[in-house]
């Protein structure tokens, strides 16, 4: 193995908008008078929320749960009625919801305004997607994929948004399928660039690499997309949480180790899983 090389994909780890919510998490965790709760998980990253809940940043799943302080909202966002009725219990609402997923549910709002069937492209029952449909109206459908149309009564006028995490090849064969079927549709690509940018760096390392290790919550979305594509290109695909996952065995025979991260993940993570592989691979 002492040929082995090991290479971060350019665009690996924590986006801007996780940034931004972790460090209002923190400075709420040092600042803030009285408890402070994350409404779920701040972010879909396990570890993440352990070492806040070790800061002293509580999670509850309603705002029932939360009988005083700060209340944070997570950075997938929530519906409008939510926040309203956290203020209304007189909490402290610190809403770290992404600025991009904000423009989500903005975008959202106008095409229902302007008469438009709205189609949200993602997963259905993820929390930035529920969100978005807290925006959108009743006669909203979530769509993961073309087959999901199937048995929908589109209107003349229709109208897409996207989760920010989904990918593009996703949306085109769904706006491909709703093209088919309506008079007046209008797409907004409501993709992140920073997805867009992870997805494409990942499968160019993939593509290169004998083996790849995606780090990142299993529960996070667009770290499992990250894990799909790659391996998609290099069969030899490691979806990993934490370093101690790490396994020796994995690269033997290797030439390549390719390495990114999902949005949720601090870069950190990856240093740490940097640092297991060089152990592992101590003579």
């Amino acid at each position: 193995m002492a040929d082995l090389r090991i290479e971060v994909a350019s665009h690996a780890g924590v986006c801007y908008g996780v940034e931004r919510a972790l460090k209002l998490a923190a400075h709420a965790a040092e600042s803030a008078r009285g408890s402070v709760t994350t409404l779920g998980p701040l972010i879909h990253n396990p570890i993440v929320v352990r070492d806040l809940e070790s800061a002293g940043v509580k999670g509850a799943q309603t705002v029932d749960e939360v009988e005083s302080g700060t209340l944070i909202i997570r950075a997938h966002g929530v519906v409008p009625q939510v926040i309203d009725q956290a203020r209304a219990k007189g909490l402290e609402v610190l809403d770290a919801t992404c600025p991009y997923v904000k423009k989500v549910h903005m975008a959202a709002e106008k095409l229902v305004r302007e008469g438009y069937q709205l189609i949200v492209v993602g997963e259905s029952g993820h929390p930035e997607v529920e969100g978005i449909l807290g925006h959108a109206g009743d006669a909203a459908h979530v769509v993961s994929t073309p087959r999901d149309l199937d048995g929908v009564d589109l209107a003349r006028k229709v109208g897409v948004v996207v989760q920010t995490t989904q990918t593009p090849a996703n949306l085109a064969a769904i706006v491909s399928a709703l093209a088919l079927r309506t008079m007046d549709l209008r797409v907004v690509n409501t993709i992140c660039s920073a997805t867009q940018e992870r997805q494409d760096s990942a499968a160019e390392l993939a593509s290169r690499a004998d083996v790849m290790i995606i780090i990142g919550g299993k529960n996070s979305g667009n770290t499992r997309r990250l894990a799909e594509i790659c391996m998609d290109r290099c069969p030899r695909t490691h979806h990993i949480e934490d370093s101690s996952e790490i396994q020796r065995t994995w690269f033997e025979g290797v030439a390549l180790v390719g390495i990114t991260a999902g949005a949720s993940t601090p870069g950190a993570h990856i240093d740490a899983a940097l640092a297991c592989i060089n152990r592992l691979l101590e003579p």
